[in-house]
Parts: C-alpha cells; structure tokens; sequence
C-alpha cells in the first residue's frame, strides 16, 4: 500500500476537472486583499500540484509551495507560470520552517484534515512563527458534517478512458480511512495498478478556533465554500497573526 498521493499526484487534477479552481483562487484573493494583502511573499502549505501557488505566483506575490507528497512536487515543479516560477519544498506543516518571515499563507483543500488531532496545536504554531506580525492566515477543512456523512463508510468509483479508480472510505471514530485503487490504462491496452491509503482527520470548527488564537491568530471569520453561508461541506477560517 502506497503513501497518500503516490498513484493520484499524476492524475489529481484530472479527477477534479470539476472543481472551479479559478472561483476558488478568486475567492482566496479576494479575501487576502481584504486583509491589505496586496503584494509580498506568500506560502502555500500542502499545494499539492501548484495550482494555487501558480495562480498567487502570476499575480506578483513571491510564492513558495510546500507539501509532504514528493510526487505532487514534481507534478507541480512540471507546471510552469510562463515567467518566474514558484519555489517548492518538501515539508511537513508540523515541522515548517522558513528563513524570515511571510505576508500570508494559505493552506487549503483539505490539508489540515490530515493532521492529527494532537498535532494541530504544534501545526498552527509553525504557521505563527512563520508569518509576519499583522500576516494573513486563510485556511480550510472538510466539515465534520462532510466526513461523517458524505464521505465515511461509502464507496466513489468512477471509471473514464485513461484511468478507473475505486475509493473505499471507513469512518473509524473521529477519523475516516480512505483506501484508493487506481486502474492506469498504458499504450498496449493494459492497466496498471496503484493502490495508497489516506486518512483525514475530523476537526470541530471549535477546536480549530481555540487552536489558533493558542498559537498567537485572531480568528476574523469562518466560512463555507467560496464564503457561501448555506455551504455545510467546507469551512474556511479567515485569521490574522497577532
């Protein structure tokens, strides 16, 4: 069994061609703005394939990515801007370490529902230490209702022309396990199979809070998708460092 993203890094973003990601980088930027973020360096932690990183890098921030998954690296080191390219580094949120300080950081699409309850608290205190005083923290989680409800104990397959995947999910206590089965259609016909486990973590949106004015955030506002209040699925946190 592989590691998380070892199989899907190569066909991510082809699995979510669904997935307004142009709204959803509007949406991060507008908020950012909102906060007087209108230039500086930026970091994207779990950036998985680069996209927001790219988006945030063309406006003219200074963007750096950072995911634990070496393959989503690559496959966002692959992607160019078509001018100054983002860096990328391979780092564990609960070990996040840069040189000098950062404007904002985002960190979305899940990433913090693969970090351990225990471990948030270390988590948002790498983020504090990272941001300049005043920065802007925008992040996000899959909602309890979403886990528990949507995704826990059901079964997604789907099968297109390139690829077919099965994606078993069970709902153990306040986690979900996530086993995901790709079939990879070669040149001769044949598939190729990739098996790799996931478990994302269910977070209280108040925990969360309590955690980030802990590691030194004021928490402005929570959120659903896109900033939609009818929205069960997602919840965004908007924070400041203090």
């Amino acid at each position: 069994m592989s590691s998380a993203y070892a199989n899907l890094a190569e066909w991510f973003e082809y699995l979510n061609q669904d997935c307004d990601y142009e709204k959803w980088s509007q949406y991060l930027h507008e908020r950012l703005l909102s906060l007087g973020v209108a230039c500086g360096r930026g970091l994207d932690i779990g950036c998985g394939g680069g996209y927001f990183t790219r988006f945030f890098q063309r406006l003219g921030y200074e963007m750096t990515g950072f995911d634990v998954s070496p393959e989503m690296l690559a496959k966002a080191a692959s992607s160019g801007t078509g001018g100054r390219n983002p860096q990328y580094v391979l780092a564990d949120v609960r070990r996040l370490k840069i040189n000098g300080r950062a404007d904002f950081a985002v960190a979305v699409n899940d990433c913090f529902n693969y970090v351990p309850p225990e471990d948030i608290p270390a988590a948002l205190r790498r983020v504090s230490a990272a941001l300049k005083k005043g920065g802007a923290f925008i992040f996000d989680v899959s909602s309890e209702y979403k886990l528990r409800e949507i995704v826990g104990n059901n079964t997604f397959c789907e099968d297109r022309d390139e690829l077919a995947y099965m994606w078993f999910n069970r709902l153990c206590g306040d986690r979900v396990e996530m086993d995901v089965t790709t079939f990879v259609r070669q040149a001769d016909g044949r598939f190729v199979r990739g098996d790799e486990r996931h478990v994302q973590y269910i977070h209280s949106e108040e925990n969360l809070k309590c955690a980030l004015e802990e590691a030194g955030f004021a928490c402005l506002k929570t959120e659903g998708a896109f900033g939609d209040p009818s929205d069960r699925t997602r919840v965004n946190f908007i924070a400041k460092r203090m």
